[in-house]
């Protein structure tokens, strides 16, 4: 008993961390200085599909299929994951003439992908393989072959699946990120895929908060400031747009504008009060690119404009209910 607490209290849990995480960390260098002509054409096959990239593998390759499968598909690139199990029991038929098979096998001579190999060759299906080894019976059925080094697990003793599951995750973000950036994929396009979480909210727009239509604030020039504070009041914004009779926004009116011309407000029209060439934004404006903007003016309402004409009003509430302050 007490020689186990003191091998216990020998074993050092940080060192052991370090080597793998180092030995992934020289593995993941090795493939980023080797990445050639093959990512390439992976590439170029991908982006110039009509139909989706169908991941496959088993075991803790099935794991990262499934993964890469979720990235592409997050950032604008139609995938699925297809267990390579499940293909030979026929869902062989979830794969159509039009897509492209991203298998996944570190040796290349998983058994179970034999039938989806076989099935990519016959019907002309695009077959782009992950695998340490380019002369396995994957890779020598592939079209393209995206290989990684056959660097030692880092649980070496036991052969289990870690460093060659952290290449073939990373290589899957390589694709990706390379099939984003060549389509131009933009931030409010992953928005529209991500609208829940905090990514998904930061990357909201302001016409996706903005209020419209009647719940706008507008009067005319020659709008009395009775009037006007009856609309300030009834829109609960804080401010009343001054539009002309082409809908054009001609100034704002803020509590700012109300105090400095306190002394017989209710003498003067909107058109006396109000601040001319106030700051606007667009509607396609990302809304904490508003939000920085509000911070930086030290104000709390936006007018959205297209074309001169006043389409939305943004509050500052409303960033802080969208969880963007």
């Amino acid at each position: 008993m007490a020689d186990s607490a003191g091998a216990h209290l020998r074993y050092d849990a940080v060192s052991v961390g370090r080597r793998v995480l180092a030995a992934e960390a020289q593995a993941l260098v090795e493939m980023a200085t080797g990445l050639g002509g093959a990512f390439a054409r992976a590439v170029a096959v991908v982006a110039g599909l009509r139909g989706r990239v169908i991941c496959t593998g088993v075991g803790k390759s099935g794991h990262v299929a499934r993964k890469i499968a979720a990235t592409l598909a997050s950032t604008g690139q139609p995938a699925l994951f297809v267990h390579a199990t499940e293909a030979s029991h026929g869902d062989l038929g979830m794969i159509g003439a039009d897509d492209a098979v991203l298998a996944l096998s570190k040796t290349g001579e998983t058994r179970e992908l034999a039938d989806v190999t076989a099935y990519a060759k016959r019907f002309g299906i695009p077959l782009i393989a992950l695998t340490a080894q380019a002369d396995s019976a994957l890779g020598r059925a592939a079209d393209i072959v995206l290989l990684i080094p056959d660097a030692p697990e880092a649980a070496d003793a036991l052969n289990a699946p870690t460093t060659s599951t952290t290449l073939q995750m990373a290589l899957g973000d390589a694709l990706a990120v390379a099939l984003l950036e060549q389509r131009g994929f933009t931030p409010q396009e992953f928005g529209v895929l991500h609208p829940g979480g905090k990514l998904g909210q930061a990357l909201r727009t302001v016409r996706d908060l903005m209020h419209g239509g009647a719940e706008l604030p507008l009067v005319a020039p020659e709008a009395s400031m009775g009037e006007t504070l009856l609309v300030m009041t009834e829109k609960r914004f804080g401010a009343a747009g001054v539009v002309d009779e082409a809908g054009r926004l001609l100034g704002v009116i803020t509590d700012g504008d109300l105090r400095r011309h306190l002394a017989g407000l209710l003498e003067h029209t909107a058109e006396e009060v109000m601040t001319r060439e106030p700051q606007t934004v667009a509607p396609s404006l990302l809304a904490a690119e508003a939000l920085k903007l509000m911070n930086e003016r030290r104000i709390t309402v936006l007018f959205a404009v297209e074309g001169s004409r006043p389409v939305g009003i943004l509050h500052v509430h409303d960033l802080l209910r969208a969880g963007l302050a």
